[in-house]
């Protein structure tokens, strides 16, 4: 299959997604020329054989999602591009189209939000594995979307979309399309919220009346996109009843038809924004035909995702969560609610606002522990409150102070959810969460 046959393709970023992506393009066809800022990348890339050059002609190009085509500052080959007249794309979209030309209809499914796509895509692709459906996962969450498989035509791909790839693509249609939830992230890029809000709204772009858009109605920007939808409006909410959708009636998921699962008995999804998550999985789910008595059996089975509410120890009656994937305050506000009092480990690169918006949140907290570059700013805040704090630095002068708290009777819950990004002390989020499950398994006593 030679669906990019002669089409002259520069890929620029030569990470996690943009090597696959450069080497796949090449099998179907596509002359490729790559390039990475980076010279270790662009070594990595010359020893698999492909062409290594500064792009400056070429029929479209795919931009790695982190490298900005517009704001802050555009990279040099997004301004030749735009320049040229030449669309700059995502690898999901050069997936959409190989499959297509390969003859298959398999469906294709997108899920975005700033907060809880990653567990909701993870959450749908187990229950489709469950029933036995052919589906391959990933795009902004786990496998890059070029190294997936060209699926036959009862094959699903659930990819998980950030704002940044819903940029950049042209023709992709999502037979089922999921809008979980807005709130303000990553501005910088966007411009402003209007901005950011458009670039998500385009997960709905292309679709057609015969399409699904599931739309959450839990807060206002996103439920008012329903207004103007091409596609069926399917609601869904944590809290709230939704006519011809899913919601949560306490711990119950449900629709019109019939209570479909009690979320009691799902370990791996605690609180309201999880009911939210498996209120949209559900609903995508029984978009695409899984039989609902199917649904309660792969709910109480989804394993959950690492660095989201991720329990990782105990000793005794304390827990220890890990939910380093909160890199702002509204994620861990849905981590804080999940729990009546706990022990907060919190800090690092705070985002406009800091924790301020989680004020209504703090009685919960039984002391904060604070790490990380933006310490002092978030000891400020609770302060304020009358918050019981302690700036301790790093996580790991953080982890024994909290623990001895928890067990001097303080909570029965050790929260690491930072409410900032982690590139102060660490590679990624993924990087903290990790060292504090091996920092929490370390502590004298504690089982998994």
């Amino acid at each position: 299959m030679k669906p990019f046959a002669g089409m002259r393709v520069a890929v620029v970023g030569l990470g996690r997604a943009g090597l696959p992506a450069a080497r796949r393009l090449r099998e179907w066809g596509a002359v490729v020329t790559c390039w990475d800022d980076g010279e270790a990348a662009r070594q990595e890339a010359a020893a698999q054989g492909l062409d290594v050059t500064e792009p400056r002609d070429f029929d479209a190009l795919l931009l790695s999602p982190g490298i900005p085509h517009l704001l802050p500052r555009a990279h040099p080959a997004a301004v030749v591009a735009r320049e040229a007249g030449k669309p700059i794309l995502a690898d999901v979209e050069f997936l959409f189209r190989a499959v297509r030309a390969a003859g298959s209809q398999a469906r294709f499914v997108g899920i975005t939000g700033t907060n809880g796509k990653s567990t909701t895509t993870a959450l749908l692709a187990h229950l489709l594995a469950q029933a036995g459906i052919a589906v391959e996962v990933g795009g902004n969450l786990g496998p890059a979307a070029l190294d997936m498989k060209i699926l036959p035509d009862n094959g699903v791909y659930v990819l998980e979309m950030s704002s940044y790839m819903l940029e950049r693509i042209e023709s992709l249609r999502f037979n089922v399309a999921a809008m979980l939830n807005l709130s303000p992230d990553h501005l910088d890029r966007h411009g402003d919220m209007a901005g950011y809000r458009a670039a998500k709204a385009r997960i709905f772009a292309a679709q057609q009346a015969g399409d699904a858009a599931v739309l959450g109605q839990d807060d206002a920007s996103t439920a008012s996109l329903g207004a103007r939808l091409a596609a069926r409006l399917v609601p869904i909410s944590g809290h709230s009843a939704q006519p011809g959708g899913v919601w949560a009636e306490g711990v119950l998921l449900r629709d019109a038809l019939s209570v479909i699962a009690d979320l009691s008995r799902c370990p791996t999804l605690p609180g309201m924004h999880n009911a939210q998550n498996a209120a949209a999985a559900v609903a995508m789910a029984l978009e695409l035909g899984l039989p609902r008595d199917a649904l309660a059996e792969g709910l109480q089975t989804y394993p959950g995702l690492p660095h989201r509410q991720e329990m990782v120890g105990r000793i005794g009656a304390v827990r220890f969560i890990n939910d380093s994937k909160a890199t702002n305050a509204d994620s861990t506000a849905r981590a804080l609610s999940s729990y009546d009092r706990v022990i907060w480990i919190a800090g690092g690169m705070g985002k406009e606002g800091g924790i301020a918006p989680l004020a209504a949140l703090f009685p919960r907290v039984a002391e904060a522990f604070l790490i990380g570059r933006d310490a002092p700013i978030f000891a400020a805040t609770l302060s304020a409150h009358s918050v019981p704090h302690r700036l301790c630095g790093t996580l790991d002068q953080a982890l024994p102070a909290a623990a001895q708290a928890a067990l001097s009777g303080a909570a029965d819950v050790v929260l690491l959810s930072p409410a900032a990004a982690s590139w102060d002390q660490f590679t990624g989020f993924d990087a903290r969460g990790d060292a504090f499950r091996t920092m929490v398994l370390a502590l004298p006593g504690a089982t998994f």
